[in-house]
């Protein structure tokens, strides 16, 4: 496996100092063995592990070597389900001093992530994480800070820039065909998880687990947010989950997110687990218009959720019914981060996913609640490279 870029590679990275940031990661990887291969552990075996698991086994560049789950019992069923033949364990620290491996995968309750990733990072591990990569974004930055210190891969989910809808929507934004864009809209909601409190403890709630979605496409598209104002509020006091039974809700379970960017672009976004959906978690027939922008020649709208496409929906003319365009969604699905990325080690190339894309989006959503507390605008103060396809 080479690690060397090509000159042209070097140019193109080197347009931005955030790129560049990247590139010096890049350069400094090389695997711990000779393996061609990279070697994954999994940490968290619950539900969000039945989607992650057989699509990184459909990599020939990677190998699952460990799974690891606080219920140990958990990981050894995952194991023999999808024939892993993988060594389990039940703390990180067994997994890290029980099975060499190059990059952990995060997929546990969102308020251990941080912590976690902070391990496999001190470890010498590359690290995918599901959303939120930390509780706050200092913490996350932190993480960041780390990885680049000693040289290693971090990235957080969603996966949502990867779909071909996204990549169409960016292309007809930076050809201009919307006209001057002026305002969009995301919303994601349900009637809420009830396998397990922690999306309704302290530092859960709809925004890291739904609207991050919604937060990362816009972003995305219309580039990084400037300033925040918001109004969070619990709907639902109690709530009733598999793994405690009755609880009180400490967390935002409907929130509504402005959101200002360059070029004074406004977006909102919605997200709640409080919106009746019948189409749940199987969003493949959903045709909400769940992402809409909207300029003065025209506007578009994505059929679907981000993270389940179906295609977008443009209307440019005063005359023209509105058309379906980029209604094949390829290979992409929204579990598709970890392969990615750690393909990407292998073959010593850059993903479209950027961690610093993720920070930022970790950023909104504190100064959301922020914003809540205080009654005023936050102003933002991260960044990241933008427009994420040139």
């Amino acid at each position: 496996m080479s690690n060397t870029l090509s000159r042209q590679k070097f140019l193109q990275y080197t347009a931005s100092a955030g790129a560049a940031m990247l590139l010096s990661s890049l350069e400094g990887f090389a695997l711990q063995s000779t393996q061609n291969k990279l070697r994954v552990a999994v940490i968290g075996c619950g539900s969000v592990s039945n989607r992650y698991i057989p699509h990184l086994q459909t990599s020939a560049l990677i190998e699952i070597v460990g799974l690891c789950d606080i219920k140990p019992e958990r990981a050894i069923a995952q194991n023999q389900q999808y024939k892993v033949n993988a060594k389990t364990f039940a703390n990180i620290d067994e997994m890290i001093k029980g099975v060499p491996f190059d990059m952990m995968i995060t997929l546990t309750d969102m308020q251990a992530h941080g912590d976690l990733n902070r391990k496999a990072l001190l470890a010498g591990k590359h690290v995918w994480s599901e959303k939120p990569l930390a509780n706050n974004y200092a913490a996350g930055k932190a993480l960041l800070d780390l990885a680049r210190r000693k040289k290693l891969h971090l990235w957080g989910a969603p996966a949502v820039v990867n779909s071909p809808q996204f990549e169409f929507m960016n292309k007809t934004l930076r050809e201009g065909k919307l006209g001057r864009v002026a305002s969009a809209h995301g919303q994601y909601g349900h009637t809420g998880p009830t396998w397990s409190a922690f999306f309704y403890e302290k530092l859960g709630g709809s925004m890291p687990d739904l609207g991050v979605y919604n937060m990362a496409t816009l972003t995305g598209l219309l580039g990084p947010a400037k300033s925040v104002v918001a109004m969070l509020s619990i709907v639902n006091p109690e709530r009733t989950v598999d793994d405690k039974g009755k609880i009180k809700v400490e967390a935002e379970d409907n929130a509504h997110i402005l959101m200002e960017h360059d070029n004074n672009v406004i977006s909102h976004v919605m997200c709640g687990f409080n919106y009746f959906d019948p189409h749940g978690h199987e969003a493949g027939t959903q045709a909400l218009h769940s992402i809409q922008i909207y300029g003065d020649y025209g506007n578009m709208r994505l059929i679907g959720y981000d993270w389940e496409t179906n295609g977008v929906v443009l209307d440019t003319s005063w005359t023209e019914p509105a058309k379906l365009m980029a209604a094949d969604k390829g290979s992409y699905v929204w579990q598709e981060g970890a392969t990615v990325t750690g393909e990407s080690i292998v073959k010593g190339t850059e993903p479209r996913i950027n961690v610093e894309h993720a920070l930022h989006v970790l950023e909104v959503i504190e100064a959301a609640r922020a914003s809540q507390l205080t009654g005023k605008r936050i102003q933002l103060k991260s960044s990241f490279p933008w427009p994420l396809i040139k």
